[in-house]
């Protein structure tokens, strides 16, 4: 069977390079090792339920939840190939609760955070749940990376992306100049550019929240979910509700779509002030991945989340995300 040609994620990263002539080489092989450990996750994903990886490990990580099999397989994958790749200087992982050494002489100028598997609750019932990525610069001087060099803004991200493992194996990533999706071609295992320079809609159509939760909300986030539900010819509401609970897919239908997501804080005790979602490795690198394709990014009291500056590894945020008027009138609203 003859396969349309197409520009392949490599040739594309490659491409890229070239617009930088001071470019070294270091951030598109960094790239190319998360491909090849992405791949590897979506092949098992695939073969999960035969090859009885579903299900709970019976660890804890650090944010108190069960890990799931998956998870740590997925974990375990992407230490192993990037803690040799000769890119990174250090990582970290939503899973682990220290920071991650590379391997002795193959230290980089690079560091990586990393969600090995979000949504993974959702696996057991074939919904899906994908990789997150963020990637800056090393502040250190040489050798081992340390702490301060992975607390960092996201402003300050040099490229940000995700692996999402579903209908398709999707993989989606800005290096600051625009976002582009690329879709797996499982029959001769590479990534084509399938969504160039993807723009999501300035005015959205879709509300992705837990209402679940809305008990424990504030009133003013209780008021403007009510808000975006009533009758608005001009803004054509009221919104439909699309919530599938695995952050990576709600925010990958909204950014092709259209849609705002919300995940505000609540007065639960363990998430009281911080919402669930974690800055480094969740809401930094979709607000650089939405900022580059038209949108926006905050918190529930109106700062973009771009321009926090974390202060612990696991630190927690409130997250506001999705199609650019939406989230500024969710800024004025409740801001």
């Amino acid at each position: 069977m003859n396969r349309p040609l197409g520009i392949t994620v490599i040739r594309h990263i490659v491409d890229s390079q070239r617009l930088h002539p001071e470019a070294t080489g270091d951030l598109s092989g960094l790239l190319n090792e998360l491909i090849v450990a992405g791949k590897t996750i979506s092949a098992e994903v695939n073969m999960a339920g035969l090859a009885d990886i579903l299900g709970m490990s019976g660890k804890t990580n650090i944010q108190g939840e069960k890990v799931q099999k998956l998870d740590e397989f997925a974990n375990n994958t992407i230490k192993k190939r990037m803690a040799r790749c000769g890119y990174l200087c250090v990582m970290t992982s939503e899973e682990d609760d220290d920071i991650i050494s590379v391997k002795e002489g193959y230290e980089g100028k690079y560091t990586l955070a990393f969600d090995p598997l979000d949504g993974s609750t959702n696996i057991d019932v074939n919904v899906n749940i994908g990789t997150i990525f963020s990637v800056h610069r090393r502040r250190s001087s040489g050798g081992q990376g340390c702490r301060e060099d992975l607390l960092q803004k996201g402003r300050d991200q040099v490229a940000a992306g995700y692996i999402l493992y579903g209908s398709s194996t999707m993989m989606v990533f800005t290096t600051g100049d625009g976002v582009h999706g690329f879709t797996l071609d499982p029959s001769v295992g590479e990534f084509y550019l399938s969504h160039p320079n993807i723009r999501t809609p300035e005015r959205s159509k879709y509300l992705s929240v837990n209402e679940g939760n809305s008990r424990y909300w504030p009133e003013n986030v209780r008021s403007f979910i009510d808000l975006l539900k009533e009758e608005d010819e001009e803004k054509k509401r009221p919104y439909s509700c699309r919530y599938i609970g695995s952050l990576v897919a709600d925010f990958h239908r909204n950014l092709i779509s259209g849609g705002i997501f919300l995940y505000p804080r609540d007065n639960k005790t363990a998430k009281k002030n911080y919402g669930k979602l974690r800055l480094l490795y969740e809401a930094a690198p979709l607000a650089m991945l939405i900022e580059q394709a038209g949108g926006r990014a905050i918190t529930d009291d109106g700062i973009d989340i771009l321009d926090i500056m974390p202060e612990s590894l696991h630190q927690r945020v409130p997250l506001i995300i999705g199609s650019k008027l939406d989230v500024e009138e969710a800024r004025g609203y409740l801001g």
